[in-house]
């Protein structure tokens, strides 16, 4: 399918304050961008860089005032996310060089709480993409996905106890229970087409067969429709927006996805 990304943030501003961006979503192996711009107002100079992940980061420097980013792109995806029960669990000794980093604890996911309770979740199923399955339905059926509780990004550890949360913290306790079993998962950043309502989203991906397959707790059923736009250990490597100085006031934000081709647009 192919689709059309927006999201628009804006700042009042007290003093002038170096910005570190993430809104360019990148090609891969699901996803082709066949056309994307980011423009500010007032217009400033924006300087693109590539980080330790992969991920296509933005450098800039907003002036005192009233200051909008506007990020737009056009995403040829994928109609279906590839699945593929039965791939096994890969040892660590097999893994390739660049996964072994998704094996260690992260800021929001602390593994080491979570080895039994892992294992209890997996206990009946084959080692691999199956162990990964049972967590996400575990997740899916006993953390209350509240998309209104935004207000602050929590880790694996405290999504536990509160036993609700949003997107990105259902992926990190997904992560934190994947890690403890040895297997890699990193967290994604991106954007769904019919999410609602309407935002930012997050999922994870774990490596098992011979390479990633993502996995969504929120959602009822895995489906196309998902751009990425950045990879990392956990929602510390994957922010939309690093500011640097005194804390911004009247932030907005604006999120739209629409289909191109086929079905009615929806955002």
């Amino acid at each position: 399918m192919k689709l059309r990304t927006s999201c628009r943030l804006s700042f009042d501003i007290s003093v002038t304050t170096p910005f570190i961006l993430m809104l360019r979503p990148r090609s891969g192996a699901q996803q082709l961008v066949v056309r994307e711009e980011i423009t500010t107002s007032p217009a400033v100079h924006i300087r693109d860089f590539t980080d330790g992940y992969g991920n296509l980061c933005q450098r800039l420097v907003a002036q005192e005032g009233s200051f909008s980013i506007n990020a737009h792109a056009e995403v040829h995806t994928t109609d279906s996310l590839d699945q593929l029960p039965g791939a096994p669990y890969v040892e660590v000794q097999h893994l390739p060089d660049d996964s072994l980093h998704y094996l260690l604890p992260s800021r929001y996911c602390e593994t080491e709480h979570f080895g039994q309770l892992a294992s209890e979740i997996v206990a009946d199923r084959q080692p691999g993409y199956d162990q990964v399955k049972a967590i996400e339905e575990w997740i899916r059926a006993n953390i209350h996905y509240d998309y209104r509780d935004n207000s602050a990004t929590i880790s694996a550890q405290e999504l536990l106890e509160r036993k609700r949360g949003v997107c990105r913290d259902f992926a990190h306790l997904g992560i934190a229970l994947c890690r403890s079993l040895v297997i890699p998962a990193r967290l994604v950043a991106g954007y769904l087409w019919q999410l609602s309502p309407m935002d930012m989203h997050a999922w994870f991906e774990a490596f098992v067969g011979d390479r990633w397959y993502s996995f969504d707790a929120t959602q009822p059923r895995l489906k196309g429709g998902y751009v990425i736009v950045g990879i990392g250990r956990d929602a510390a490597d994957v922010a939309l927006y690093n500011q640097f100085g005194p804390p911004i006031y009247s932030l907005e934000q604006s999120v739209r996805v629409e289909r191109l081709d086929g079905d009615e647009p929806s955002g």
